[in-house]
């Protein structure tokens, strides 16, 4: 009985046209989403101006991939991987993807910023990059420097920020924000839809970070 080609063999029929010319189609299935983001992940381990075997293969452990397709993906990684140029379009492509799934948007820019942190450093030309594509996906500001602080400890952004409270919030509404991370976060969610390793992952970094905030807040207060 045949089998149904895996999503790496439909991604290579559809990366000449995909990878070379952004704007040319409307991503409406789990393949063109995976391309853009095999496309995301590629122009990140370039944007430093040197791709290393290390990037790619941040990017394999967190969306694990079958050996027989692993020649196909890495067809198609070098194939983005050639130029920066043309990623708005695919975060576009995402953008429109995931415009009622935000939260999405947010584990694909964690994943890219896991590539940026392969080699432990965050360059200028990667900040420039990552800070393009979460304008593009509607990440700016404290929830761009939150998702930067899981990666990056040296910009950890402050407690209330984490939790998305004014310092001089009452117990009861900094306790409410830190049930609400926790519970998004819950890795049940992600596993029951499928998501892959990466999102899963994000998903408890974020938490952490939560708890982390939610204890510093506590112990600043004394309580």
């Amino acid at each position: 009985m045949p089998t149904s080609p895996s999503i790496w063999q439909r991604l290579a029929e559809l990366a000449q046209s995909l990878f070379r010319d952004p704007a040319a189609d409307d991503p409406q299935t789990d393949a063109m989403f995976a391309a853009a983001v095999v496309a995301l992940a590629a122009k990140m381990a370039r944007a430093d101006g040197r791709a290393t075997l290390d990037e790619a293969a941040a990017f394999r452990a967190a969306f694990p991939i079958r050996p027989a397709d692993r020649p196909l993906f890495d067809r198609l990684f070098a194939l983005a991987q050639e130029t920066v140029a043309g990623f708005e379009g695919y975060a576009r492509k995402l953008a429109r993807r995931c415009r009622r799934h935000p939260g999405l948007l947010a584990d694909v820019l964690e994943v890219l910023f896991a590539i940026a942190a392969v080699d432990g450093r965050l360059t200028d030309g990667e900040e420039d990059y990552l800070r393009q594509v979460g304008e593009l996906f509607g990440i700016r500001g404290p929830h761009f420097e939150q998702i930067a602080g899981r990666h990056f400890p040296g910009r950890e952004p402050d407690p209330w920020s984490v939790l998305g409270v004014a310092p001089d919030a009452d117990d009861a509404t900094i306790r409410r924000a830190w049930l609400k991370q926790v519970a998004e976060n819950h890795p049940d969610t992600f596993l029951a839809r499928g998501a892959p390793e990466a999102f899963i992952a994000a998903a408890n970094r974020r938490t952490a970070q939560a708890n982390a905030a939610y204890g510093a807040i506590k112990a600043a207060r004394g309580s």
